[in-house]
């Protein structure tokens, strides 16, 4: 278990440093992140989680640059993370997209390329549709059959280059990391998963720290990304409100988000919070002067329901014929 007193880094399996908290910007707005992403490097955050798919990565490469020229940071203090989009798993289309990626932060590397979902999608070209989303142009979900192997080859032949300093992946299960591991020259440096309190995904977690895979949480305050998107399931804010988090915020003096992420970093995970308010900014990354009883970790533990938000099994149902029955079933 981590104590109160550990730093605030996490070492990747290929010896880079990973920040233990880092900002995340699915869904903050155009407008509005790149104000966020400034006050979290002035307020001390190091890792940026960013992806293609959230269509604002030109904004938050033009924040990252003013910090860096206002000597906020460096770039070589920072974590970049960034995603490969499901239209771009075909060998001849990673390095093109990277590279876009790339282009819009203002970057030279990146410090970790995830594949963001195991669901290679018909390729939809930059220059028509960026980002693409989950439909081709035909404006349906299209499946393109590219084994996964073939993706993950072309993620290490990124970091040969040195275009990403590391390489993981998303959404991935035990079964289907299990087959990664088997032929990967380069192991998943990290897998990132919804992960909180009503979804502790423990099994999961276990499984890759066992194999030196860094695990990564997204969604680690629970629901509140997702209701203005209809998909909070009915749960509200959910983790934010439950009773027994309450307590234990109470006791510690501490908010509920950051007992949520220090009951995380206890677990030896790393974390991506979302947020564009200074003050929560700030608080998500104040968790490393107390530390939780091992009675308020089993409390913590004992929420868990299964309960995940981002299920592709559930939100790809209608969106084509191939879906229309059960959609796309990812599981641990």
């Amino acid at each position: 278990m981590a104590s109160a007193a550990t730093k605030n880094t996490i070492t990747l399996n290929n010896g880079v440093e990973m920040p233990l908290i880092s900002l995340g910007t699915w869904k903050a707005e155009k407008g509005v992140v790149g104000k966020a992403v400034l006050e979290a490097l002035a307020a001390g955050y190091r890792g940026i989680d960013c992806a293609c798919d959230y269509g604002n990565e030109e904004e938050v490469g033009a924040a990252i640059a003013q910090a860096i020229a206002q000597g906020i940071c460096k770039r070589e203090e920072l974590f970049i993370c960034s995603k490969l989009w499901n239209t771009y798993h075909r060998r001849e289309h990673v390095e093109p997209a990277c590279r876009k990626t790339l282009k819009d932060l203002g970057l030279d590397y990146l410090d970790l390329y995830l594949i963001h979902f195991p669901i290679p999608l018909k390729y939809v070209p930059i220059e028509e549709r960026y980002p693409p989303e989950w439909l081709s142009n035909a404006g349906v979900m299209e499946v393109d059959p590219v084994p996964y192997r073939e993706t993950w080859e072309a993620m290490e032949a990124l970091q040969e280059k040195g275009l990403v300093r590391a390489v993981g992946v998303s959404n991935v299960s035990c079964s289907l990391m299990q087959d990664i591991l088997s032929y990967a020259k380069s192991p998943p440096a990290v897998n990132q998963v919804e992960i909180h309190p009503y979804n502790s995904q423990q099994a999961l977690s276990n499984f890759n720290q066992a194999n030196n895979i860094v695990v990564t949480a997204f969604s680690p305050l629970g629901s509140g990304s997702y209701v203005s998107i209809g998909m909070d399931k009915g749960h509200g804010v959910g983790v934010m409100k439950e009773p027994a988090i309450l307590s234990i915020a109470q006791s510690t003096k501490k908010s509920p988000a950051q007992v949520c992420l220090r009951w995380l970093v206890q677990r030896g995970l790393t974390s991506v919070p979302k947020s564009v308010n200074q003050d929560r900014l700030r608080q998500n990354l104040d968790i490393f002067d107390f530390e939780l009883t091992p009675e308020q970790m089993k409390t913590i533990d004992n929420l868990n329901k299964d309960l995940r938000y981002n299920d592709p099994g559930e939100f790809t149902k209608g969106m084509g014929p191939q879906w229309e029955k059960t959609g796309y079933p990812i599981h641990d």
